[in-house]
């Protein structure tokens, strides 16, 4: 190995009392984010989605393409 700077270890040991830690790597152990940040994280998933499908509902139409002025020329005479 270049460098010099020794082999990576590939086994994983749980050696944590805690067993709600993900082990990822050796020496990293990443706290589990507290409660209010989840529910601050789906509120807004939710409120993000809600947007989404208030938007789709009003503007659907037009994003697919069906811009509402098909009978455009219909009483005006056809003279444009």
């Amino acid at each position: 190995m270049a460098g010099g700077h020794g082999t990576l270890s590939t086994q994983y040991t749980d050696s944590s009392p805690c067993t709600d830690e993900v082990n990822l790597a050796p020496g990293f152990h990443p706290h589990l984010p507290g409660a209010g940040y989840n529910f601050l994280a789906k509120a807004l998933g939710a409120s993000m989605w809600f947007f989404i499908f208030y938007r789709a509902r009003k503007d659907g139409q037009k994003l697919i393409g069906n811009h509402g002025f098909g009978a455009h020329d219909a009483g005006h005479g056809g003279h444009h």
